[in-house]
Protein backbone atom coordinates (compact mmCIF):
# COMPACT_ATOMS: atom_id res chain seq x y z
CA UNK A 1 0.00 0.00 0.00
CA UNK A 2 1.09 3.25 -0.81
CA UNK A 3 1.93 6.26 1.79
CA UNK A 4 -0.21 9.00 1.72
CA UNK A 5 1.03 12.64 3.24
CA UNK A 6 -1.03 11.72 6.27
CA UNK A 7 0.06 8.37 7.53
CA UNK A 8 2.77 7.92 10.06
CA UNK A 9 6.48 7.39 9.07
CA UNK A 10 7.24 3.82 8.38
CA UNK A 11 7.94 1.50 11.13
CA UNK A 12 6.07 4.06 13.73
CA UNK A 13 2.64 2.53 15.29
CA UNK A 14 -0.23 5.26 15.24
CA UNK A 15 0.06 5.42 19.04
CA UNK A 16 3.59 5.99 18.44
CA UNK A 17 2.97 9.37 16.07
CA UNK A 18 0.28 10.44 18.69
CA UNK A 19 2.44 10.73 21.68
CA UNK A 20 5.65 11.95 20.02
CA UNK A 21 2.78 14.57 18.10
CA UNK A 22 1.84 15.79 21.67
CA UNK A 23 5.40 16.05 22.38
CA UNK A 24 6.23 18.67 19.97
CA UNK A 25 3.46 20.93 20.89
CA UNK A 26 0.19 19.25 18.69
CA UNK A 27 -3.57 18.85 20.00
CA UNK A 28 -4.82 15.01 20.86
CA UNK A 29 -4.84 14.08 17.36
CA UNK A 30 -1.75 13.56 15.75
CA UNK A 31 -3.06 14.62 12.30
CA UNK A 32 -4.36 18.19 14.26
CA UNK A 33 -1.82 21.16 12.95
CA UNK A 34 0.63 22.08 15.50
CA UNK A 35 -0.68 24.99 17.78
CA UNK A 36 1.48 28.40 16.62
CA UNK A 37 4.04 29.13 19.33
CA UNK A 38 3.63 32.09 21.59
CA UNK A 39 4.77 35.48 20.07
CA UNK A 40 8.25 36.01 21.80
CA UNK A 41 7.83 38.38 24.59
CA UNK A 42 9.24 41.79 23.85
CA UNK A 43 13.04 42.23 24.78
CA UNK A 44 13.06 44.20 27.87
CA UNK A 45 14.51 47.67 27.93
CA UNK A 46 17.75 48.20 29.27
CA UNK A 47 17.16 51.40 31.97
CA UNK A 48 19.51 53.33 33.75
CA UNK A 49 20.30 51.63 36.35
CA UNK A 50 23.14 50.89 39.14
CA UNK A 51 24.59 47.60 38.54
CA UNK A 52 26.41 44.89 40.84
CA UNK A 53 27.65 41.29 40.64
CA UNK A 54 27.18 40.31 44.46
CA UNK A 55 29.07 37.14 45.59
CA UNK A 56 29.10 35.25 48.61
CA UNK A 57 32.65 34.88 49.49
CA UNK A 58 33.72 33.07 53.17
CA UNK A 59 37.18 35.67 52.03
CA UNK A 60 38.10 38.10 49.15
CA UNK A 61 40.94 40.75 48.72
CA UNK A 62 42.27 43.54 45.89
CA UNK A 63 45.62 44.09 45.16
CA UNK A 64 47.10 46.95 42.86
CA UNK A 65 50.95 47.08 41.69
CA UNK A 66 51.44 44.22 44.75
CA UNK A 67 50.06 45.91 47.51
CA UNK A 68 46.58 44.76 49.37
CA UNK A 69 44.18 47.82 49.41
CA UNK A 70 41.26 46.08 50.51
CA UNK A 71 40.50 42.94 51.96
CA UNK A 72 38.03 40.63 53.77
CA UNK A 73 38.92 37.59 55.97
CA UNK A 74 35.48 36.44 56.68
CA UNK A 75 32.34 35.58 55.55
CA UNK A 76 30.98 38.37 53.50
CA UNK A 77 30.03 40.00 50.00
CA UNK A 78 32.57 40.63 47.00
CA UNK A 79 30.52 43.62 45.37
CA UNK A 80 31.57 44.76 41.74
CA UNK A 81 29.90 47.85 40.88
CA UNK A 82 29.21 49.40 37.59
CA UNK A 83 27.64 52.60 36.98
CA UNK A 84 26.06 53.94 33.77
CA UNK A 85 25.02 57.49 32.31
CA UNK A 86 21.66 58.57 34.35
CA UNK A 87 22.27 57.25 37.76
CA UNK A 88 22.52 59.54 40.77
CA UNK A 89 23.03 59.82 44.17
CA UNK A 90 19.45 58.39 44.65
CA UNK A 91 20.53 55.03 42.93
CA UNK A 92 23.22 54.95 45.12
CA UNK A 93 21.48 54.94 48.31
CA UNK A 94 19.06 52.66 47.04
CA UNK A 95 22.08 50.31 45.67
CA UNK A 96 23.57 50.47 49.32
CA UNK A 97 20.56 49.28 51.02
CA UNK A 98 19.63 46.52 48.71
CA UNK A 99 23.48 45.37 49.33
CA UNK A 100 23.36 45.62 53.09
CA UNK A 101 19.91 43.85 53.84
CA UNK A 102 20.42 41.52 50.66
CA UNK A 103 19.70 37.60 52.23
CA UNK A 104 21.89 35.49 50.33
CA UNK A 105 24.70 34.95 53.53
CA UNK A 106 24.37 31.42 54.82
CA UNK A 107 21.35 31.21 57.13
CA UNK A 108 18.83 32.85 54.92
CA UNK A 109 21.35 36.05 56.41
CA UNK A 110 22.27 39.63 55.11
CA UNK A 111 25.42 41.49 55.94
CA UNK A 112 23.19 43.83 57.73
CA UNK A 113 21.82 40.56 60.18
CA UNK A 114 24.70 38.96 60.47
CA UNK A 115 27.31 41.75 60.69
CA UNK A 116 29.32 40.59 57.28
CA UNK A 117 31.70 42.70 55.88
CA UNK A 118 31.52 43.88 52.22
CA UNK A 119 34.49 44.67 49.89
CA UNK A 120 33.42 47.06 46.66
CA UNK A 121 35.08 47.14 44.04
CA UNK A 122 34.22 49.40 40.71
CA UNK A 123 33.31 47.95 37.41
CA UNK A 124 33.23 49.70 34.49
CA UNK A 125 33.17 46.49 32.23
CA UNK A 126 29.27 45.69 33.75
CA UNK A 127 28.07 48.34 31.25
CA UNK A 128 30.23 46.17 28.13
CA UNK A 129 28.07 45.80 25.06
CA UNK A 130 28.95 42.23 23.52
CA UNK A 131 25.25 42.13 21.19
CA UNK A 132 27.50 43.02 18.47
CA UNK A 133 31.06 41.97 16.94
CA UNK A 134 33.74 40.78 19.23
CA UNK A 135 34.70 43.66 20.88
CA UNK A 136 32.38 44.98 23.73
CA UNK A 137 31.51 48.37 23.30
CA UNK A 138 31.65 50.49 26.81
CA UNK A 139 29.46 53.66 25.79
CA UNK A 140 26.56 52.91 28.41
CA UNK A 141 29.22 52.76 31.37
CA UNK A 142 29.67 56.19 32.78
CA UNK A 143 32.94 58.37 32.89
CA UNK A 144 35.29 58.18 35.25
CA UNK A 145 34.52 61.06 36.38
CA UNK A 146 30.96 60.60 37.33
CA UNK A 147 30.90 57.21 37.93
CA UNK A 148 34.12 57.53 41.24
CA UNK A 149 31.78 59.70 43.10
CA UNK A 150 29.01 57.36 42.73
CA UNK A 151 30.88 54.50 43.66
CA UNK A 152 32.03 56.39 46.55
CA UNK A 153 28.01 57.23 47.89
CA UNK A 154 27.40 54.06 47.50
CA UNK A 155 30.28 53.27 49.83
CA UNK A 156 29.46 56.16 52.30
CA UNK A 157 25.65 55.11 52.59
CA UNK A 158 27.01 51.72 53.65
CA UNK A 159 28.76 52.71 56.09
CA UNK A 160 26.26 54.78 57.17
CA UNK A 161 24.30 52.11 57.65
CA UNK A 162 26.91 50.72 59.85
CA UNK A 163 28.21 48.11 57.02
CA UNK A 164 31.98 47.21 57.69
CA UNK A 165 33.31 48.16 54.22
CA UNK A 166 36.58 47.67 52.25
CA UNK A 167 37.27 48.92 48.61
CA UNK A 168 39.59 48.37 45.85
CA UNK A 169 41.07 51.42 44.15
CA UNK A 170 38.55 53.43 41.49
CA UNK A 171 40.75 53.28 38.04
CA UNK A 172 43.57 51.22 38.75
CA UNK A 173 44.29 47.71 36.97
CA UNK A 174 43.63 45.70 40.02
CA UNK A 175 44.20 41.81 40.91
CA UNK A 176 40.44 40.62 42.71
CA UNK A 177 41.04 37.08 44.53
CA UNK A 178 37.79 35.40 46.06
CA UNK A 179 36.95 32.15 47.82
CA UNK A 180 33.35 32.19 46.81
CA UNK A 181 31.28 30.20 48.95
CA UNK A 182 28.40 27.84 47.03
CA UNK A 183 29.08 29.59 44.80
CA UNK A 184 26.52 31.85 44.85
CA UNK A 185 26.90 34.89 42.54
CA UNK A 186 23.84 37.23 41.95
CA UNK A 187 23.29 40.19 40.08
CA UNK A 188 21.40 43.72 41.54
CA UNK A 189 20.28 46.50 39.58
CA UNK A 190 18.53 49.23 41.05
Amino acid sequence: MARTQGDQPEGLSEQTTLRRSRAEGAGTDAREPKAPHAPASPRREESATVRAVVSRVSRASVTVDGEAVGSIAEPGLLVLLGITHDDGPSHAETMARKLHELRILRGEQSAASAGAPLLVVSQFTLYGDTRKGRRPSWVAAARPEQAEPLVDAVVTALRNRGARVEVGRFGAAMVVESFNDGPFTVIVEV
